[in-house]
């Protein structure tokens, strides 16, 4: 059974009478973190003048630590908000006409697909999703699925490196480099990489054209903090969302900045990094790994929920609910505040045709007792 990585017990500061099995959907900002960010919050109150003149600089070399981390040139990369904003930029960035397609998954995170459909919509575009069974059995069906559905008007791919809902790979190498080959604009939501998985941007942007990380779940930062990781291609043509002073000076500060907002989580993301580092990052995922492994073979062996296929090194695991259970976005919302109030659990159900998706995460305040409270309690639950 996992145990405790020894220095973490006091890392968090979350309620300990909730199990937060969530971590993927908001992350958990430590300690450390939360006071890099409280000392850059104090400096900017004691000099607001002062602190917004150097921030552009500031911003720079932030995010020359974060591409070190992610073995990425700083000229390549832009910090964002988060995945959901710097795909709107992506897609504003990308020429589209009448006919073209932008194709999707089913597993897509919600808000990613319904800016693909908002994007087709002005420019008429079509949006081409595919279906993909929960229980394909590994990549390469997956790739085979998606492949099939590209045709000679297909423009763009939004797809997942790992997936919200579902916890799987979709936008594996062999994927994206079968897209370039058909001259397929990529753009990856890898919304779970940073932190989660080892991260090699180097001279591509993670063999994608566009690569989209946020920083604030697995990788320690602050909300709200993410990473732009474009191709040189693309980088002149990248269109911020509102014009700001930096836009004359190109990609990637023209995306940066946004005026008076809070840039203390990107000036504080290198510290997450740094902890990670300090921790043993390696250390850290494996224990991870092993706990959200854990945790759905306690809910498949206490329940007898079908697992979904799993993926080496991921610190989330999904099993399927039964039919009729969660099925509907009403349902799944109701599921998952009936697991909050009765077993004092956050967790994330996602609807889906004859049985919900339920995800469980695992990170270093999490402990295995806490999963098979779940599974108990769940069973009860959904056969009521």
């Amino acid at each position: 059974m996992t145990t405790p990585l020894p220095g973490t017990g006091t890392l968090f500061t979350l309620d300990p009478a909730v199990a937060h099995l969530n971590h993927g959907s908001y992350g958990a900002v430590p300690v450390p973190v939360q006071r890099a960010q409280a000392r850059l919050r104090a400096e900017q109150e004691r000099d607001p003048d002062g602190f917004f003149a150097d921030l552009p600089d500031r911003i720079a070399r932030a995010r020359a630590e974060v591409a070190s981390a992610l073995g990425g040139d700083p000229a390549r990369l832009a910090l964002l908000t988060n995945v959901t904003e710097g795909v709107a930029v992506v897609l504003e960035s990308i020429p589209l006409a009448a006919g073209d397609e932008i194709l999707v998954t089913d597993h897509g995170y919600g808000a990613v697909t319904r800016a693909a459909e908002r994007r087709a919509a002005e420019t008429g575009a079509a949006v081409r999703c595919v279906r993909l069974s929960p229980h394909l059995a590994d990549e390469h069906a997956v790739r085979e699925r998606v492949l099939a559905a590209v045709t000679r008007r297909t423009r763009v791919a939004v797809l997942d490196l790992v997936t919200s809902p579902t916890a799987r790979v979709i936008a594996a190498p062999t994927l994206l480099a079968a897209l370039a080959e058909r001259r397929v604009t990529t753009v990856v939501d890898a919304a779970h990489a940073p932190g989660m998985l080892p991260v090699d941007l180097g001279g591509a942007a993670g063999g994608a054209d566009f690569w989209v990380g946020n920083l604030h779940k697995w990788a320690f930062a602050p909300r709200a903090a993410a990473v732009l990781a474009v191709r040189a291609a693309w980088r002149p043509r990248v269109r911020p969302l509102m014009l700001s002073w930096e836009h004359d000076r190109g990609f990637p500060g023209r995306v940066e900045w946004r005026g008076t907002c809070d840039y203390t989580p990107w000036l504080a993301a290198p510290a997450g990094f740094a902890l990670l580092e300090k921790l043993g990052a390696e250390r850290v995922r494996a224990h991870n790994e092993q706990l959200a492994a854990h945790g759905q073979r306690q809910l498949v062996e206490r329940t007898g929920l079908r697992p979904l296929p799993a993926t080496a090194g991921l610190a989330m695991r999904a099993v399927r609910l039964p039919p009729g259970v969660a099925e509907s976005e009403h349902a799944a919302k109701a599921l998952m505040v009936a697991v909050q109030r009765r077993l004092s659990t956050r967790i994330a159900i996602r609807p889906w045709p004859g049985g919900g998706v339920l995800r469980i995460s695992a990170q270093l305040y999490n402990r295995p007792d806490e999963y098979t409270r779940l599974a108990d309690g769940l069973a009860h639950l959904i056969t009521r």
